[in-house]
């Protein structure tokens, strides 16, 4: 059973965003020749009624040993929970029942329903490892305060779990490996330090790390878990190469790792453990996101991130063909999870108008089945809005790609407001897929571009890096000349448009309105950074290695001082003349609750309309469906007041 150790990069590191993420199709023009009075509105209560749905971990028993269920995680309830989803059809039974913290399953034992699990406290990040006995006992497997863990893998006995946990040095996460049967532990490696575990082979012997250098370079180092586990680096280079892992192989025989160092984009290659011989191992005009295996190998599946969507790809090694499904709607597949005897997967299937549903399909015959309605059946599909591909060259030409949401109606008789859409990041990326938030402001008129400005991850490294300690000048350019695009465009309203984004793009909200304080109508902060000094000095322990590739890209603020304060908004407030909304969590980690409080605080001063929510339960992110339904209606009511018809 293949494990599944996390690698953080530098550019996710603020990438959480409780707006999600925006994946996209092609646009049809059908939007714009729709009656909009045949369009039928809907509430953020409404959107947020839909369900959210996911799956149990990569790598884990995600179906029960008998068969008769799928592991998932849904918010049905209000807040994240794990539920049992019955193979055969019918209800998610619930195994929690927490309604403040969200709760996110990972895996069934290989022989019962005990189900391990994480959560954290309102959003602080300090995760804890749970299990759920078949009783519903539960215990906290990494008890005591100040530290984060999580479940990372099986041995490929069985007998194994391991955890990952900073419990010892919060700057450095151990690995403990756990009995399945009396839960004792014992430490299997003890990390020295700027490593990040990213994966055990199924044999136990071998276990791959990951150290960042700078935000462009990094390595992979190997340790022998059987000998003096000394990391030993496996990726020795000149100049900037960027390493990654996907995981070993199921035999055990192979490491496949991701690497830049021949093109733009990441290919897979494999790197032999017996031998250390090099080799390619799958590549494509976009960069390999992922490379999975089933049990015992004879499945493999593969993703490739092409132009904002995920193309996912199953093959059946022994004939290498394509694994050919039936009664699956279009739509993007993800999250595949495979049965232990490898008869049955459970994946998921997503679209800009449709939430993640779960399917259920028999490998033998192809055959699927749909075993959830994520969709709130109130909502007629139909109304929802199907995005495209737009780009534009930014003011130096570089062309710069978004995902463009028209709504139903929009034209040159009947403009319509626009909102310029910022992920987090750095180095985030707007994808494809359903987002209800952006789904919510579509349908009640406003167009969304969903811009992946220089810096966004997906288009290469040479764009990946463009606004490398150039943060809140070139990237900002980019988000300022999309207004410029988008107001070439006859069915949008060219004097109504706005800047909205999360975390990273919160900054970048908080940037065009203090840098170019005419350029946007309004502007929506959603606990986005202000003050890059403070943020960067708070960054928590255990980021360890990627806290200093993150200064490597920003800026270290113990030698860059002048230019970070120079692009914090909160050092310039004064020139924001335009009307903001702030957004933030109270437990947010990452982006403290101080750095959105004296935003709001400075620009009050201005005598400019600023609105305030903040939600005492949350974090870097909004989990709970109250508030996500709260947030979205105040983005909507805010635009409504300043750039709505």
């Amino acid at each position: 059973m293949q494990n599944h150790l996390k690698l953080l990069t530098a550019a996710s590191l603020l990438a959480m965003s409780g707006v999600a993420h925006a994946d996209h199709h092609a646009s049809s023009d059908t939007n714009a020749t729709a009656s909009a009075e045949a369009i039928k509105t809907y509430s953020a209560e409404q959107f947020y009624s839909s369900t959210a749905f996911g799956l149990g971990s990569s790598g884990a028993y995600v179906f029960s040993a008998d068969g008769e269920y799928v592991l998932v995680n849904s918010d049905e309830s209000g807040v994240f929970n794990a539920y049992l989803l019955p193979v055969a059809g019918g209800e998610p039974i619930a195994l929690t029942d927490s309604d403040t913290n969200a709760i996110f399953a990972s895996t069934f034992f290989p022989n019962d329903k005990r189900v391990i699990y994480g959560s954290d406290e309102g959003g602080n990040e300090l995760n804890h490892v749970y299990l759920r006995e078949v009783d519903g006992t539960v215990r906290d497997l990494t008890p005591g305060e100040g530290h984060t863990a999580s479940f990372a893998g099986w041995s490929g006995d069985s007998e194994t779990f391991y955890v990952s946990s900073n419990e010892r040095n919060p700057q450095a996460f151990d690995i403990y490996a756990y009995s399945a049967e009396d839960y004792s532990r014992e430490l299997l490696f003890e990390n020295p330090g700027n490593f990040f575990p990213a994966g055990i082979s199924d044999d136990g012997r071998w276990m791959v790390l990951s150290k960042a250098n700078s935000s462009a370079d990094s390595d992979l180092f190997l340790v022998d878990l059987e000998g003096d586990m000394t990391p030993q680096l496996i990726t020795e280079h000149e100049g900037n190469i960027s390493y990654g892992s996907y995981g070993f192989t199921p035999d055990s025989s192979k490491l496949i790792y991701a690497t830049n160092e021949y093109g733009e984009f990441n290919q897979a290659w494999t790197y032999d453990l017996a031998t250390g011989e090099t080799a390619p191992y799958l590549e494509a005009d976009w960069d390999v996101s992922f490379v999975s295996f089933s049990p015992s190998g004879r499945y493999r599946v593969s993703g490739v991130n092409a132009d904002a969507k995920t193309v996912l790809t199953l093959l059946d090694q022994t004939t290498g063909d394509e694994v050919a499904l039936t009664g699956v709607p279009d739509g993007n597949l993800g999250s595949i999870r495979f049965s232990e005897d490898e008869s049955r997967i459970a994946f998921t299937v997503s679209s800009d108008t449709s939430p993640s549903d779960i399917y259920v399909a028999d490998l033998a015959s192809g055959q699927a089945r749909r075993l959830t309605s994520a969709l709130n059946p109130a909502i007629d599909e139909s109304d929802l809005v199907t995005a495209s591909i737009a780009r534009f060259d930014s003011y130096d030409g570089v062309e710069v790609p978004g995902v463009l949401y028209r709504p139903h109606g929009a034209n040159a008789d009947s403009p319509a407001p626009a909102i310029v859409w910022v992920h987090g990041g750095p180095g985030g990326q707007s994808r494809r897929g359903y987002n209800p938030a952006i789904q919510h402001l579509v349908n009640h008129g406003y167009a969304v571009y969903a811009i992946n400005n220089r810096g966004s991850s997906g288009y290469g490294k040479t764009f990946f890096h463009m606004d490398d300690k150039r943060h809140g000048e070139a990237d900002l350019g980019d988000v300022v000349a999309s207004k410029d695009f988008l107001q070439g465009m006859d069915w949008i309203a060219d004097d109504r448009i706005a800047i909205l984004g999360g975390s990273y793009g919160g900054y970048m909200v908080a940037a065009a309105l203090a840098f170019e304080p005419e350029v946007f109508d309004a502007g929506v902060n959603i606990f986005g950074v202000t003050n890059w000094v403070r943020t960067l000095k708070s960054i928590p322990a255990w980021w360890g290695a990627n806290r200093d590739a993150l200064y490597d890209e920003l800026g270290d603020p113990a030698t860059d001082e002048e230019r970070l304060r120079a692009i914090s908004p909160l050092f310039h407030a004064s020139n924001i003349v335009k009307p903001l909304l702030v957004v933030q969590g109270a437990n947010d980690p990452r982006v403290l609750q101080v750095e959105s409080d004296e935003l709001v605080e400075a620009v009050r001063a201005n005598d400019v309309p600023v609105e305030y929510v903040l939600f005492e339960d949350e974090g870097h992110g909004f989990r709970n469906k109250s508030n996500r339904i709260e947030a979205s209606q105040a983005y909507l009511d805010f635009l409504n007041e300043h750039i709505g018809s």
